[in-house]
């Protein structure tokens, strides 16, 4: 496993994330950790997104139909 040293953390970044960590039961490493894991997941998503075959349905006509059925609930 690496280490990684955060310098130039802003003070109320650095106390947003202590208070956060805490309601969570979470050291400030683990919590740090977690939600760093968490954000480069999501580095793979655009490429997961790329080789989902292209069904030919425009946007525009997803929004309309969700729009239509959210209003028939």
């Amino acid at each position: 496993m690496k280490t990684l040293y955060l310098r130039n953390v802003p003070d109320d970044v650095a106390d947003r994330l202590n208070r956060l960590a805490s309601r969570e039961g979470l050291s400030l490493n683990s919590f740090a950790v977690r939600e760093l894991a968490e954000v480069a997941r999501r580095a793979d998503n655009a490429a997961l997104l790329a080789e989902l075959p292209d069904l030919g349905v425009e946007p525009a006509t997803i929004i309309k139909d969700l729009a239509r059925e959210r209003a028939a609930r």
